[in-house]
């Protein structure tokens, strides 16, 4: 069995639960009907299911290599692109004025997803050049736009993102980049960045690298840093590929997984370059990016879920092994308590780590459409949540995909392997799921939690009448929501950030949790309690929810027994 797309479940989620609707219902998304928007997740679901997953193993047996200076990328991930250009797909939220389809990122995020349960090390090029669009979008020039956006949302060129130096991981401020005005209006960029995803290929004529770089007058640590765009070949007169610029691929890394994903080490000799935003701005057209990035990341992971669950229930339906506990069982592995267990757990988290990328996307939607505070900070809340619980599900999901097949698990012909390997660093790129999870209990809290409070409020009043009708759902839901809030206050209480910092992951989780319940519930009351998305949901409330409650203490725990063991001690 190959893979298939979950077109069922997004719809599902689209009309019942994120509510799509509301965005449609804005003159900006207007022309995404529901007879559109189920097109386009048709035909996304056909190329994900037919063109893009049968590169994936490929792809990891043969990786990109690097051959006399020029990347080589793995069979067949050529012509896989090139599907994807042509399709339209890298600019599906771009502006149509530069020949982007304008659909909402709700939509965008779950064709994202397809893309990367097919193939995660092909779908990396079409997002890492979907969050330069936005970000050029957003702070480039005039003249700028008119160069880049058209080609990068065509495919003709594709984009990279270059933050990280060898000194200069998650400490971006400590990077030693630098840029040197030419006098022209240009700048020479010298420096060398690691961890470049996508940083070279032969799948499209040209690559755009953003590179952060620090001006000569440039401030020490992160306001002193600008962006820059650093094309590998300069265009000419017409906007043609012209000479090669003076930058180059050191080395590609010999990764745990992604494989058919080239990352490179990039070394920048006076390479030419175009500032993008003010001098000193380049965090914050960064971010830019970055938040766009963050959003794709929990949806690889949760797309690396939906894979490996779609690989476990195969594997769990055909394997015969010992009697069926069960009468009227299927005589396979599935009849057994403890695979039941991980299987059913497994779907449970992928509905509920898709429900909240998706409601992410929603408000990012609806704050684009209506350019209303409210909607974009709750957009703010819901990203960090969205990429650390989609990749932590991700991560999850496969490592029980692994054990559910047992020692064929082990085996790396079987498949299920891959999918951990694939997964494993979603959870450290574009920023760690512990800076994610700071970065809630800390600039997230900065409006005395009002965001996070208008959320848990709409939680509780729906809840309230849901305890009603569905007692048995709403009532745990409800509970968990209130010590969810209770826990949101006692943080805001806390004045050292570290005391937040330690429990930062614990809540972040918890509030997954509850989010989790969000979604279930509103489905399980969608289809009057009854059928196999209520049964999901009350295996959820009763086997998933309830962590809520140990991560809450362990949110509350402070700092003081983290440090009790000195340096040396935990050396020892």
């Amino acid at each position: 069995m190959s893979y298939r797309a979950p077109l069922p479940d997004y719809q599902f989620l689209f009309d019942h639960v994120v509510g799509l609707d509301e965005v449609v219902a804005q003159d900006r998304f207007a022309e995404a009907t529901p007879d559109v928007t189920s097109a386009i997740l048709s035909e996304a679901g056909r190329l994900s299911e037919d063109i893009l997953a049968p590169l994936n193993r490929s792809g990891d047996l043969t990786p990109a290599r690097l051959e006399n200076g020029v990347v080589r990328t793995s069979p067949g991930f050529d012509k896989g692109f090139q599907a994807i250009a042509e399709g339209g797909w890298i600019g599906m939220s771009a502006d149509p004025e530069y020949g982007g389809m304008g659909l909402p990122m709700t939509v965008t995020t779950a064709v994202n997803e397809m893309m990367a349960s097919a193939c995660l090390s092909l779908q990396l090029a079409p997002l890492m050049s979907q969050g330069q669009i936005e970000a050029l979008e957003h702070h480039a020039s005039d003249d700028m736009k008119d160069l880049y956006l058209p080609k990068l949302i065509s495919g003709e060129w594709t984009g990279t993102m270059n933050l990280t130096e060898p000194q200069a991981g998650s400490d971006v401020g400590a990077l030693s980049s630098k840029a040197e005005p030419n006098g022209d209006g240009t700048y020479s960029i010298s420096g060398q960045k690691i961890y470049i995803t996508w940083g070279d290929h032969d799948v499209a004529e040209n690559i755009c690298h953003l590179v952060l770089a620090r001006l000569p007058d440039g401030a020490a640590g992160t306001k002193g840093i600008s962006l820059f765009l650093v094309p590998k070949y300069l265009p000419d007169d017409a906007g043609n590929p012209g000479v090669a610029n003076t930058l180059k691929v050191v080395s590609l890394e010999h990764k745990l997984g992604l494989h058919g994903s080239p990352t490179a080490v990039m070394q920048y000799d006076g390479a030419k370059g175009w500032l993008v935003g003010k001098e000193a701005g380049g965090m914050r057209a960064m971010f830019t990016m970055m938040n766009n990035a963050r959003l794709g990341v929990g949806g690889q992971g949760i797309g690396i879920a939906e894979g490996a669950l779609q690989k476990a229930l195969e594997y769990a339906s055909e394997r015969k092994q010992g009697h069926s506990p069960i009468e009227g069982g299927t005589g396979t592995i599935m009849d057994h308590a403890d695979v039941r267990r991980m299987l059913s757990a497994m779907k449970a988290d992928v509905f509920a780590s898709r429900a909240i990328a998706l409601m992410c996307a929603t408000a990012i939607d609806m704050q684009t459409a209506t350019g209303s505070a409210e909607w974009g900070a709750r957009a703010a809340v819901l990203t960090p949540i969205a990429k650390a619980f989609g990749t932590e599900t991700g991560m999850r999901v496969a490592e029980m995909g692994v054990q559910v097949h047992g020692g064929m698990g082990f085996i790396e012909e079987t498949g299920a392997a891959q999918f951990y390997r694939d997964v494993r660093v979603t959870s450290i790129y574009e920023g760690t799921n512990g800076i994610q999870a700071m970065d809630l209990v800390a600039r997230k809290l900065m409006d005395g939690g009002d965001a996070v409070f208008a959320l848990l409020d709409e939680i509780e009043s729906y809840t309230e009448t849901a305890r009603k009708d569905c007692p048995t759902l709403g009532e745990p839901l409800w509970e968990a929501t209130e010590s969810l809030r209770e826990t949101t206050e006692w943080m805001l209480a806390q004045e050292n950030l570290n005391t937040r910092f330690a429990g930062a992951v614990p809540f972040l989780m918890a509030f997954a949790r509850v989010l989790g319940g969000y979604a279930h519930l509103k489905a399980a009351i969608a289809v009057n309690g009854k059928g196999p998305r209520a049964k999901l949901a009350r295996l959820y409330m009763t086997r998933l929810l309830p962590e809520h409650t140990g991560y809450l203490a362990q949110a509350r725990a402070g700092d003081s027994d983290l440090y009790a063991l000195s340096a040396d001690e935990l050396m020892l």
